[in-house]
């Protein structure tokens, strides 16, 4: 396009704007058109292992160039007020439009400096523009494609990484032109106050170190440092809502987990990529940034690990499902059966069995935890700490050995109302019958906590402090006294199941007459043993015994019966026919020689 025609097309738009908006659309599209080229242009030589050539750069820069150059006409078209009808929303999104396609220039150009300044222009563009209904777009914007080239371009200018995004925005803003300030101030005034706010009070509260089984790190990477900070803040956000009502259900509490969780995984983010950063620049193993950094990994991927945790404790039940429990009743049932304090004990079964298999995932995926953090870098030279994680193992999985042990035996053994009284009492393999299994689980339950109880017992958990990986000296004592009770219970449970067999068998044995005797039970093993005194029956009874079928007897030709008289005459008949025959065949003369023919 020449220039003549650019000047008439430029003219066409500001003259024509106020009656068709299709001349905006038209510069919207053409801009669109060479920042797409030029991405796709990017995109398709950066799997090229020989690298980009200059070529190919200067024309991704050429159409980058263009596309911003065209944004920045619309821009200063829509701003005139005698010949444009925009409002100052629509041309502030048109000058951070124009500002987001320069930076992406200076940033091919490698110019750090014009990169900073047009990228903090279209940030802090955006975030004015930023309302309710728009907010995950340029929610996306900012954290997928603004963000990053910040943090890329102030490392190429040598900026320190401590500090964060939203003060390298700040200082770059500073630079920027009265009319967009004005135009910010025009759309929403508190951007750049909180902004400011932002900038010059995050830097203090945000942690310069990071402190972890006694090791004390600095963190170098801004994001780490401002991800941190939103854990510690999240922490005391948790520790406040939980503490504030002691009616929370254990989802209420459960939820309460999900802003540390995410927090926490924002930090682990944040150090992955800044260990990926460093990967591709380079830096060895053995270098101090790189090993301050693996520390600063294992501290939060152990955070949020421990907090994962905490969130499976209080979905349990009280004292780490322990006890008994089988929920929260509906608020509808709950008038009803707070008359009767009996009655929620005598709740489907179903209902129990699929709240016990809940907590067994629960449990599963917490021991699953444990493990993951064994994994983690440097943990397993920590001897106190393997030590504290293998007597935590213990203590939950004594906690499963006892809760869950209904499980494996609901789909054999069917439940009954009888069954259904041993399962609200002893949870375990009372369910099916299997009172000697029950006993044995719950032995090894206590022998596992008693091993975890000498470790964990040194260990005090702060009043009022969220749950966690920690597990408290309350917390095991509380299950030891428990298993122990149980302990005994199932031992009397076996005990009364024993009497009441001796007491069956003593029973059986003094009707033995009515028991077959022991010649008549050859084919069967007797497991219960041979009893002497019930040999044979004596004396003998008279009894049907089983003999052949009269089909196949000899006499079966000899039988007659009153509708087969007829057959035995016919037969009788047939008999003495064929004597008389046989006796003329006798009485003629032998024929001799060969072929009848004798001398």
């Amino acid at each position: 396009m020449g220039m003549a025609a650019r000047s008439l097309l430029r003219h066409g738009i500001t003259t024509n704007l106020t009656r068709d908006y299709r001349f905006l659309h038209l510069q919207l599209l053409t801009a669109e058109r060479n920042y797409a080229h030029a991405l796709s242009m990017k995109a398709s030589h950066s799997e090229d292992t020989r690298g980009m050539s200059a070529k190919t750069r200067s024309r991704i820069i050429s159409k980058l160039d263009k596309a911003a150059r065209i944004a920045e006409s619309l821009a200063q078209t829509l701003s005139q007020g005698d010949t444009s009808t925009a409002t100052p929303t629509d041309i502030l999104e048109a000058y951070a439009y124009a500002a987001l396609l320069r930076g992406a220039a200076e940033f091919e150009r490698q110019n750090w400096e014009a990169c900073l300044k047009s990228y903090a222009v279209a940030r802090v563009a955006y975030t004015a523009l930023s309302t309710p209904t728009n907010l995950d777009t340029f929610k996306d914007l900012l954290s997928e494609t603004i963000d990053p080239s910040i943090r890329y371009a102030a490392y190429q200018a040598k900026i320190p990484r401590t500090q964060p995004v939203t003060a390298i925005t700040q200082r770059a803003f500073s630079q920027a032109s009265d009319k967009i300030v004005k135009l910010i101030r025009a759309v929403n005034a508190t951007v750049l106050e909180e902004g400011h706010e932002d900038a010059t009070e995050g830097s203090e509260s945000t942690p310069a170190t990071l402190a972890w089984r006694g090791r004390e790190v600095k963190i170098e990477d801004a994001a780490i440092a401002v991800a941190w900070g939103s854990v510690q803040a999240a922490k005391s956000r948790l520790a406040e809502k939980l503490s504030s009502s002691a009616l929370l259900q254990p989802k209420d509490m459960a939820a309460a987990y999900d802003g540390i969780l995410e927090a926490s995984q924002d930090a682990v983010d944040a150090t992955k990529q800044a260990i990926d950063e460093l990967k591709n620049e380079g830096v060895a193993q053995g270098d101090p940034r790189m090993q301050s950094l693996q520390i600063t990994r294992t501290a939060v991927s152990f955070e949020l690990i421990s907090w994962r945790i905490g969130r499976n404790r209080v979905l349990v039940g009280q004292a780490d499902g322990a006890f008994p429990d089988h929920g929260e009743p509906s608020r509808r049932k709950r008038a009803k059966e707070e008359p009767d304090a009996n009655q929620r004990n005598d709740m489907v079964p179903g209902r129990q069995i699929a709240r016990l298999k809940e907590k067994a995932v629960l449990y599963d995926g917490t021991l699953q935890s444990i493990e993951t953090i064994r994994e983690l870098p440097g943990v397993a030279n920590d001897e106190e700490l393997t030590t504290r994680l293998d007597a935590t193992l213990q203590y939950f999985t004594a906690l499963k050995y006892v809760s869950c042990t209904t499980i494996s035996n609901t789909k054999s053994n069917p439940l009954t109302p009888q069954l259904f009284r041993c399962l609200a009492i002893s949870r375990s393999h009372l369910i099916a019958g299997n009172d000697v299994s029950a006993l044995a689980l719950v032995q090894h339950a206590l022998n596992q906590c008693t091993e975890a109880l000498p470790i964990l017992s040194t260990t005090e958990r702060e009043a009022g402090s969220p749950r966690n990986l920690l597990v408290s000296n309350a917390d095991i004592q509380q299950l030891h006294g428990m298993l122990t009770g149980e302990l005994h219970r199932d031992r009397a449970l076996v005990g009364i199941n024993n009497l009441e067999k001796s007491a069956s068998q003593a029973q059986g044995s003094s009707s033995s007459s009515n028991k077959p005797a022991l010649v008549n039970t050859l084919s069967s093993y007797p497991s219960g043993g041979v009893d002497l005194q019930n040999i044979v029956r004596y004396p003998p009874q008279i009894e049907s015994i089983p003999v052949k079928p009269i089909f196949l007897d000899v006499a079966w030709n000899y039988i007659s019966y009153p509708d087969n008289q007829n057959q035995a005459r016919s037969a009788e008949k047939g008999i003495a026919g064929e004597d008389r025959t046989s006796a003329a065949e006798e009485a003629k003369p032998k024929k001799k020689g060969w072929f009848g023919f004798g001398r």
